[in-house]
């Protein structure tokens, strides 16, 4: 896939494919002094960069847009106030290391689970981006539903693109101090709600409440709202497409992800340069122009404020405002939709229908990419549906590996830990085996509480006769722990008797 190309010996060339010749190297070393456009121009790459007043846009892909802005924030905002079994649905209590999701009672045990999610989640990134660019930058990343929401309330308060640049440019007075005043007020209860729900996911959120109406909120949980609140207000109130351009990774890697056959956002020169504005009912062909009428639109509605028509770049985050603002021109001119629009890098240049652009969407890299992820999501699923309702840790007794009885018999301790990964109590019976004449001395059964973790000492005894036959040292041998109040497979946990010298 290419990207927008570095700038060549003769531009006008390179945009029509004739040659571009290169500049011969020279000869020798010459010592240049630097003019002072020179340095105006060096000192250009450490200048701010200019304000990005993105235009309001409506249509098909706005509409999509918004459609994953309130669904994500149903789901962010919502879930910390569902209750299932009595609790809160989601909870993240790291204080009692318990991790519930609904019916799931997971532990730092179950580490593992964490991992596969991330795999699965890099796994269809790849997917995703292997067939249709960058779409979770463009509909579901947070940077983006954030800004969208604080640019909804800008234009609420300021005004679209041509009255918020009026209002930066005005000097101060009452009504600039009310508006902008009243923009960050708006910007800052927002960021708030979305720390406190964020901090809701790991302290129960009708406690959060009881501790806001009192003002009694812990040193970490105010720490958390306020840095989250904070985060949340930086990055979608002023740093915004920077975070796309400089600070995302995505954009950098992405270029090894796309290739000719992925669905981008593309401007078709072939229909519309050469570009020009004309009459309403003009016939462009007449006139020697494309379709393009230059209107710039496609550039003010870009939140990262580039222009597609110069090809596909690193800041763009697949929005497609420039599809919708596009096609809504080209209906008022009378002109064909699909300008700039979703399609392929060779489907432009073969000039292929989309079933033909789609119909390469099939090809290896993604059925490598997608046949990974379904192998990963089943594995994952699977894990989760086999896993044990119960863990179970064998500790040896450090203090005394093993003793010898007035009657001759060894005597290992263990102490053994059950982790209860159900919602209810459970009782278990503890049975020892792998070596002949081994016998539980006593802790046959023991009880974990609900979400809880149990743990019971266990001796291990050996008769006398029965370790006279083993040679001294440690001796493989297993525990099996079976769930009295549960129809799970019994546990297995290995360990080591040893016979003393």
């Amino acid at each position: 896939m290419r990207y927008r190309a570095a700038p060549t010996a003769n531009p006008s060339r390179a945009r029509e494919g004739g040659p571009v010749s290169e500049p011969s190297a020279p000869k020798r070393a010459v010592a240049v002094r630097p003019t002072a456009r020179d340095e105006e121009q060096t000192q250009s790459h450490y200048a701010a960069e200019a304000k990005i007043y993105p235009r309001a846009v409506s249509g098909l892909f706005a509409h999509w847009r918004w459609g994953m802005v309130w669904l994500t924030q149903i789901v962010f905002y919502g879930l910390p106030w569902l209750t299932w079994n009595g609790r809160q649905a989601v909870l993240f209590d790291l204080a009692e290391r318990r991790f519930f999701v609904f019916g799931l009672v997971l532990w730092p045990q179950d580490l593992i689970y964490l991992a596969a999610l991330l795999v699965i989640s890099a796994l269809a990134l790849f997917f995703f981006t292997a067939v249709a660019g960058r779409l979770w930058c463009g509909y579901a990343c947070p940077q983006t539903v954030y800004t969208e929401i604080f640019l909804w309330i800008e234009r609420r308060i300021e005004g679209d693109r041509i009255a918020r640049m009026k209002l930066d440019a005005a000097p101060w007075s009452a009504a600039k101090i009310a508006r902008k005043g009243g923009k960050h007020a708006a910007w800052i209860a927002v960021a708030l709600v979305t720390g406190f729900s964020f901090v809701g996911y790991f302290t129960p959120i009708r406690v959060l409440v009881d501790e806001l109406v009192t003002l009694s909120f812990g040193p970490w949980e105010s720490f958390w709202i306020l840095f989250y609140g904070l985060a949340t207000y930086g990055n979608a109130g002023f740093l915004r497409e920077q975070i796309c351009k400089y600070m995302c990774p995505y954009a950098r890697f992405q270029s090894t992800l796309i290739d000719a056959d992925s669905l981008v956002i593309a401007y078709d020169a072939r229909r519309g340069d050469p570009r020009g504005s004309r009459p309403r009912k003009a016939e462009p062909r007449r006139l020697g122009l494309g379709d393009c009428v230059d209107c710039t639109l496609c550039v003010q509605v870009c939140p990262t404020g580039i222009d597609i028509r110069d090809g596909l770049q690193n800041e763009c985050i697949g929005c497609a405002a420039c599809i919708d603002v596009c096609d809504d021109v080209m209906g008022r001119m009378g002109y064909a939709p699909g300008l700039i629009r979703y399609a392929t890098e060779r489907g432009l240049d073969e000039r292929h229908s989309r079933p033909q652009m789609l119909a390469r969407a099939l090809r290896p890299r993604v059925l490598v990419y997608g046949a990974a992820l379904a192998a990963a999501g089943a594995a994952f699923v699977l894990g989760l549906a086999w896993r044990s309702p119960f863990a179970v840790d064998v500790l040896r007794d450090r203090g005394a590996l093993a003793r010898v009885t007035d009657d001759g018999a060894v005597e290992n301790v263990y102490r053994l830990q059950f982790i209860n990964r159900t919602e209810r109590p459970q009782r278990y019976r503890i049975v020892a085996g792998g070596l002949d004449g081994l016998v539980v001395d006593q802790g046959v059964e023991t009880v974990a509480a609900a979400a809880g973790i149990g743990s019971a000492t266990v001796r291990l005894r050996l008769a006398a006769d029965d370790a006279a036959r083993l040679a001294a040292g440690p001796h493989r041998i297993a525990f099996e722990v079976e769930a009295l109040d549960s129809s799970a497979a019994p546990v297995r946990e290995r360990s080591t008797f040893i016979v003393p010298r």
